[in-house]
């Protein structure tokens, strides 16, 4: 008999905090979340204002491109942070930003809660983690799915319509209980409205909604999955440790203010109730305890691709310097361990 996954967090992984470091970790406040909200609604402001004026010229697909990632990366940041509800230490303002924010990300807050909850409590765990995106071990043609996006928005409509019709999947009703259900309902129904209304305006030839949400949430979305796709690739699954199934990565302002710090993965999953910008005191706190931060943003994402392509070609898929599970280092064929259960 296969014994039950361990729920994985600092104790399974063997990481250890003092709870007075703890706890002043995990103090809520609005400041920071705020500070960090009007960053982004100036990015904003200022990329939109350059899309604009690039409309009719060959600079619109880098404009595109720039206020793409400026909205979505923060958006999927942001609609993570208020799912845990540790952005603002106001609740309402904490839900309200998490509605607006799971609407441009497309996926209903209800569901990305409890969706999220299973991920943290069982991370990477084959048929218990609710949010593993790609197959395993990952081939070049699955990663360049994931950078598109594709497969996600394809897997939200078909969730939306069936939770909608109360049609619940086994996977869902395995991460939801049972009395959450009809928020689950409800909300895909809410949002289903709204989308079809979104819709309906442009159709009646209102052009603003394509050009600075449609379009931009579509060209931003592989920017958002070369941050995403680093959280977990080539590393374990059905482990209890954190530190073999996730990685954090170096990165700086420019990580504090796209991804909300988290960058610092292994930190976030070994205590999530610390919110997004004391993760670098976490990571100081315990850096001692964990494996040493991979490569900044680029050379990270480098260095995965490489190896999904040699993976594909049936070639060695040892990495340079990034962390790698044992048993994804292959010198030629390689075993599937299981396919992707967010399609």
């Amino acid at each position: 008999m296969t014994p039950a996954p361990i729920a994985t967090n600092a104790a399974s992984s063997g990481v250890k905090l003092e709870r007075k470091t703890l706890r002043q970790l995990g103090k809520r406040s609005d400041v920071p979340g705020l500070i960090w909200l009007a960053h982004w609604v100036v990015f904003l402001l200022g990329g939109g204002v350059l899309l604009h004026l690039s409309v009719g010229t060959w600079w619109v697909v880098p404009a595109m491109i720039a206020y793409g990632a400026v909205l979505v990366v923060p958006t999927y940041a942001l609609s993570h942070e208020t799912s845990h509800g540790t952005a603002f230490r106001t609740r309402w303002l904490n839900d309200a930003l998490l509605w607006i924010s799971s609407f441009i990300y497309f996926e209903e807050p209800n569901h990305r809660r409890y969706a999220h909850t299973s991920h943290h409590t069982y991370t990477m765990h084959v048929g218990k983690d609710g949010q593993m995106p790609f197959a395993l071990p990952m081939t070049f043609r699955e990663w360049l799915v994931e950078l598109t996006h594709l497969g996600f928005y394809w897997y939200e409509i078909k969730l939306f319509v069936k939770n909608a019709l109360g049609r619940f999947s086994p996977l869902v009703l395995q991460y939801t209980p049972e009395d959450e259900l009809p928020k689950l309902k409800w909300g895909a129904r809410v949002y289903l409205a709204a989308y079809a209304t979104l819709l309906a305006f442009i159709a009646a030839g209102h052009v603003w909604p394509l050009l600075y949400l449609v379009l931009p949430r579509l060209v931003g979305a592989p920017v958002m999955q070369m941050f995403t796709i680093l959280q977990h690739a080539e590393l374990s699954e059905d482990t209890p440790s954190i530190l073999d199934s996730t990685r954090s990565y170096k990165g700086g302002w420019l990580s504090w203010f796209l991804y909300m710090n988290m960058n610092n993965h292994v930190e976030h999953h070994l205590y999530p109730q610390v919110p997004f910008y004391a993760l670098p005191g976490l990571q100081k706190a315990i850096e001692d305890q964990v494996p040493e931060p991979d490569p900044g943003f680029w050379r990270t994402n480098y260095e995965v691709a490489a190896v999904v392509a040699r993976r594909s070609l049936g070639l060695s898929t040892r990495a340079p310097s990034i962390r790698q599970a044992p048993h994804m280092i292959t010198e030629g064929g390689f075993t599937k361990i299981s396919e992707a259960n967010m399609r």
